[in-house]
Protein backbone atom coordinates (compact mmCIF):
# COMPACT_ATOMS: atom_id res chain seq x y z
CA UNK A 1 0.00 0.00 0.00
CA UNK A 2 2.83 2.42 0.81
CA UNK A 3 4.51 1.72 -2.54
CA UNK A 4 1.21 2.33 -4.32
CA UNK A 5 0.84 5.72 -2.63
CA UNK A 6 4.41 6.67 -3.51
CA UNK A 7 3.89 5.58 -7.11
CA UNK A 8 0.69 7.64 -7.36
CA UNK A 9 2.52 10.71 -6.06
CA UNK A 10 5.36 10.15 -8.54
CA UNK A 11 2.81 9.97 -11.35
CA UNK A 12 1.35 13.28 -10.13
CA UNK A 13 4.88 14.62 -10.30
CA UNK A 14 5.12 13.64 -13.96
CA UNK A 15 1.94 15.60 -14.70
CA UNK A 16 2.76 18.69 -12.66
CA UNK A 17 6.42 18.89 -13.61
CA UNK A 18 5.77 18.10 -17.26
CA UNK A 19 8.01 15.07 -17.52
CA UNK A 20 8.58 13.74 -21.03
CA UNK A 21 9.47 10.26 -19.81
CA UNK A 22 6.07 9.26 -18.51
CA UNK A 23 2.78 10.75 -19.70
CA UNK A 24 1.69 10.65 -23.30
CA UNK A 25 1.73 14.23 -24.58
CA UNK A 26 -0.39 15.57 -27.42
CA UNK A 27 -0.09 19.12 -28.72
CA UNK A 28 -3.47 20.81 -29.21
CA UNK A 29 -4.23 21.85 -32.77
CA UNK A 30 -4.41 25.32 -34.25
CA UNK A 31 -8.20 24.90 -34.27
CA UNK A 32 -8.14 24.86 -30.46
CA UNK A 33 -8.76 28.61 -30.45
CA UNK A 34 -7.96 30.12 -27.07
CA UNK A 35 -6.10 26.94 -26.06
CA UNK A 36 -3.97 26.47 -29.20
CA UNK A 37 -0.51 25.22 -28.23
CA UNK A 38 -1.53 23.77 -24.85
CA UNK A 39 -0.47 20.16 -24.23
CA UNK A 40 -2.58 17.24 -23.07
CA UNK A 41 -0.78 15.33 -20.28
CA UNK A 42 -2.11 11.89 -19.41
CA UNK A 43 -1.51 9.62 -16.44
CA UNK A 44 -0.12 6.10 -16.94
CA UNK A 45 -2.76 3.51 -16.14
CA UNK A 46 -5.64 6.01 -16.10
CA UNK A 47 -8.30 6.89 -18.62
CA UNK A 48 -7.74 10.40 -19.98
CA UNK A 49 -10.31 13.14 -19.66
CA UNK A 50 -11.45 14.27 -23.11
CA UNK A 51 -10.61 17.92 -23.82
CA UNK A 52 -12.25 19.38 -26.92
CA UNK A 53 -12.15 22.99 -28.18
CA UNK A 54 -15.59 24.43 -28.89
CA UNK A 55 -17.28 27.71 -29.76
CA UNK A 56 -19.62 27.85 -26.79
CA UNK A 57 -22.95 29.33 -27.75
CA UNK A 58 -21.39 30.16 -31.10
CA UNK A 59 -19.87 33.30 -29.59
CA UNK A 60 -16.58 32.59 -27.78
CA UNK A 61 -13.75 30.07 -27.52
CA UNK A 62 -13.94 27.49 -24.77
CA UNK A 63 -12.48 24.12 -23.85
CA UNK A 64 -14.98 21.38 -23.11
CA UNK A 65 -13.81 18.74 -20.62
CA UNK A 66 -15.63 15.42 -20.56
CA UNK A 67 -14.65 13.20 -17.62
CA UNK A 68 -15.57 9.51 -17.56
CA UNK A 69 -13.96 8.12 -14.39
CA UNK A 70 -10.83 9.75 -15.84
CA UNK A 71 -7.94 12.06 -14.96
CA UNK A 72 -5.59 14.17 -17.12
CA UNK A 73 -4.83 17.83 -17.68
CA UNK A 74 -4.26 20.41 -20.37
CA UNK A 75 -1.13 22.47 -19.66
CA UNK A 76 0.91 25.44 -20.84
CA UNK A 77 4.55 26.24 -19.95
CA UNK A 78 5.21 29.80 -18.69
CA UNK A 79 8.47 30.29 -16.71
CA UNK A 80 7.64 33.75 -15.28
CA UNK A 81 9.92 35.59 -12.88
CA UNK A 82 8.34 36.15 -9.43
CA UNK A 83 8.28 39.91 -10.03
CA UNK A 84 6.23 39.39 -13.20
CA UNK A 85 3.54 37.34 -11.47
CA UNK A 86 0.32 39.31 -11.01
CA UNK A 87 -3.34 38.56 -11.60
CA UNK A 88 -4.87 35.52 -13.25
CA UNK A 89 -8.25 35.66 -15.00
CA UNK A 90 -10.23 32.54 -15.79
CA UNK A 91 -13.79 31.36 -16.22
CA UNK A 92 -15.77 28.16 -16.26
CA UNK A 93 -19.28 26.74 -16.52
CA UNK A 94 -20.19 23.76 -14.34
CA UNK A 95 -23.57 21.97 -14.73
CA UNK A 96 -23.07 19.54 -11.82
CA UNK A 97 -20.87 18.73 -8.84
CA UNK A 98 -19.75 15.36 -7.46
CA UNK A 99 -21.12 15.25 -3.90
CA UNK A 100 -18.99 12.18 -3.07
CA UNK A 101 -15.77 14.01 -3.97
CA UNK A 102 -13.56 15.23 -1.11
CA UNK A 103 -10.24 16.75 -2.15
CA UNK A 104 -8.81 16.19 1.34
CA UNK A 105 -9.08 12.36 1.06
CA UNK A 106 -7.00 10.09 -1.20
CA UNK A 107 -9.94 7.82 -2.02
CA UNK A 108 -12.21 10.63 -3.28
CA UNK A 109 -9.75 13.33 -4.41
CA UNK A 110 -11.64 14.51 -7.52
CA UNK A 111 -12.63 17.97 -8.75
CA UNK A 112 -14.95 18.94 -11.59
CA UNK A 113 -12.79 22.00 -12.37
CA UNK A 114 -9.28 23.07 -11.38
CA UNK A 115 -6.92 25.83 -12.46
CA UNK A 116 -3.42 24.52 -11.68
CA UNK A 117 -0.28 26.65 -11.18
CA UNK A 118 3.15 25.13 -10.50
CA UNK A 119 6.11 27.00 -9.01
CA UNK A 120 9.84 26.65 -8.51
CA UNK A 121 11.38 27.50 -5.15
CA UNK A 122 14.04 26.87 -2.53
CA UNK A 123 14.05 23.08 -2.23
CA UNK A 124 16.21 23.28 0.88
CA UNK A 125 13.01 24.34 2.65
CA UNK A 126 11.22 21.10 1.80
CA UNK A 127 10.68 18.56 4.55
CA UNK A 128 12.78 15.39 4.55
CA UNK A 129 9.72 13.44 3.39
CA UNK A 130 8.99 15.80 0.49
CA UNK A 131 12.65 15.82 -0.55
CA UNK A 132 12.62 12.03 -0.58
CA UNK A 133 9.39 11.93 -2.59
CA UNK A 134 10.77 14.51 -5.03
CA UNK A 135 13.95 12.48 -5.47
CA UNK A 136 11.89 9.34 -6.06
CA UNK A 137 9.82 11.16 -8.68
CA UNK A 138 13.08 12.31 -10.31
CA UNK A 139 14.32 8.72 -10.36
CA UNK A 140 11.07 7.31 -11.74
CA UNK A 141 10.19 10.06 -14.20
CA UNK A 142 13.26 12.19 -14.90
CA UNK A 143 11.71 15.26 -13.24
CA UNK A 144 11.32 16.28 -9.58
CA UNK A 145 8.01 17.28 -8.11
CA UNK A 146 7.31 21.00 -8.46
CA UNK A 147 8.37 22.95 -5.38
CA UNK A 148 4.78 24.08 -4.90
CA UNK A 149 1.45 23.67 -6.69
CA UNK A 150 -1.50 26.02 -6.17
CA UNK A 151 -4.93 25.07 -7.48
CA UNK A 152 -8.12 27.12 -7.73
CA UNK A 153 -11.07 24.74 -7.28
CA UNK A 154 -14.84 24.45 -6.91
CA UNK A 155 -15.63 22.43 -3.77
CA UNK A 156 -19.03 20.83 -3.09
CA UNK A 157 -18.93 21.70 0.62
CA UNK A 158 -16.12 23.99 1.82
CA UNK A 159 -16.61 27.75 1.79
CA UNK A 160 -14.63 30.04 -0.54
CA UNK A 161 -11.27 30.91 0.97
CA UNK A 162 -10.79 27.44 2.44
CA UNK A 163 -7.42 25.78 1.81
CA UNK A 164 -7.34 22.04 1.16
CA UNK A 165 -4.05 20.17 1.53
CA UNK A 166 -3.35 17.33 -0.85
CA UNK A 167 -3.60 14.09 1.14
CA UNK A 168 -0.23 12.91 -0.22
CA UNK A 169 1.91 16.04 0.12
CA UNK A 170 1.28 19.52 1.49
CA UNK A 171 3.28 20.97 -1.42
CA UNK A 172 0.02 20.70 -3.41
CA UNK A 173 -2.67 22.98 -1.98
CA UNK A 174 -6.12 23.91 -3.27
CA UNK A 175 -7.79 27.26 -2.71
CA UNK A 176 -11.58 27.10 -2.86
CA UNK A 177 -12.99 29.91 -5.02
CA UNK A 178 -16.51 28.49 -5.46
CA UNK A 179 -18.67 26.31 -3.21
CA UNK A 180 -21.90 24.38 -3.37
CA UNK A 181 -24.57 24.22 -6.10
CA UNK A 182 -25.97 27.77 -5.99
CA UNK A 183 -24.18 28.98 -9.13
CA UNK A 184 -24.28 25.87 -11.28
CA UNK A 185 -25.09 26.25 -14.99
CA UNK A 186 -23.67 29.79 -15.16
CA UNK A 187 -20.55 31.20 -16.79
CA UNK A 188 -18.51 32.42 -13.83
CA UNK A 189 -15.55 34.78 -14.16
CA UNK A 190 -12.73 35.10 -11.63
CA UNK A 191 -9.78 37.42 -11.12
CA UNK A 192 -7.18 36.43 -8.53
CA UNK A 193 -3.91 37.95 -7.37
CA UNK A 194 -1.55 34.98 -7.73
CA UNK A 195 1.19 36.35 -5.49
CA UNK A 196 -1.25 37.27 -2.73
CA UNK A 197 -2.97 33.89 -2.93
CA UNK A 198 0.33 32.00 -2.89
CA UNK A 199 1.48 33.97 0.15
CA UNK A 200 -1.84 33.29 1.90
CA UNK A 201 -1.85 29.57 1.08
CA UNK A 202 1.86 28.72 1.50
CA UNK A 203 3.03 31.47 3.90
CA UNK A 204 5.89 32.56 1.62
CA UNK A 205 6.51 34.49 -1.58
CA UNK A 206 6.21 32.50 -4.82
CA UNK A 207 9.18 31.45 -6.91
CA UNK A 208 9.13 31.28 -10.70
CA UNK A 209 5.75 30.38 -12.17
CA UNK A 210 6.43 27.35 -14.36
CA UNK A 211 3.10 26.15 -15.71
CA UNK A 212 -0.63 26.85 -15.85
CA UNK A 213 -3.13 24.08 -16.49
CA UNK A 214 -6.79 23.13 -16.42
CA UNK A 215 -7.83 19.79 -14.97
CA UNK A 216 -11.12 17.91 -14.54
CA UNK A 217 -11.00 14.46 -12.97
CA UNK A 218 -13.47 11.86 -11.74
CA UNK A 219 -11.25 8.78 -11.55
CA UNK A 220 -11.35 8.26 -7.78
CA UNK A 221 -15.14 8.48 -7.48
CA UNK A 222 -15.89 6.88 -10.85
CA UNK A 223 -17.79 10.01 -11.87
CA UNK A 224 -18.90 11.25 -15.28
CA UNK A 225 -19.52 14.92 -16.05
CA UNK A 226 -18.95 17.67 -18.61
CA UNK A 227 -17.72 21.23 -17.94
CA UNK A 228 -16.36 24.17 -19.93
CA UNK A 229 -13.38 26.48 -19.41
CA UNK A 230 -12.94 29.95 -20.88
CA UNK A 231 -9.55 31.44 -21.88
CA UNK A 232 -6.93 31.80 -19.14
CA UNK A 233 -5.03 35.11 -18.86
CA UNK A 234 -2.19 36.20 -16.59
CA UNK A 235 -1.53 39.93 -16.17
CA UNK A 236 -3.68 40.60 -19.22
CA UNK A 237 -1.56 38.26 -21.35
CA UNK A 238 -3.51 35.41 -22.96
CA UNK A 239 -1.34 32.43 -22.09
CA UNK A 240 -3.17 30.43 -24.74
CA UNK A 241 -1.20 32.24 -27.41
CA UNK A 242 2.06 32.87 -25.55
CA UNK A 243 5.19 31.48 -27.27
Amino acid sequence: MRLRRIYHLAVWGMLLAGCSHGPRVAETSESAGAFAGWQHWTLPGKTATDYRPVRYGGTHDAMEAQARASASLLRRALDLDPQEIGDIRFSWKVPMLVPAADMARRETEDAVVRIVLTFDGDRARLSARDRALSELAQLMTGEPLPYATLMYVWCPTRVPGSVILNPRTDRIRKLVVESGPARLNQWLDYERDIRADFLEVFGEEPGRLLHVAIMSDGDNTGSEFRVWYGPVLIDGLDVASQD
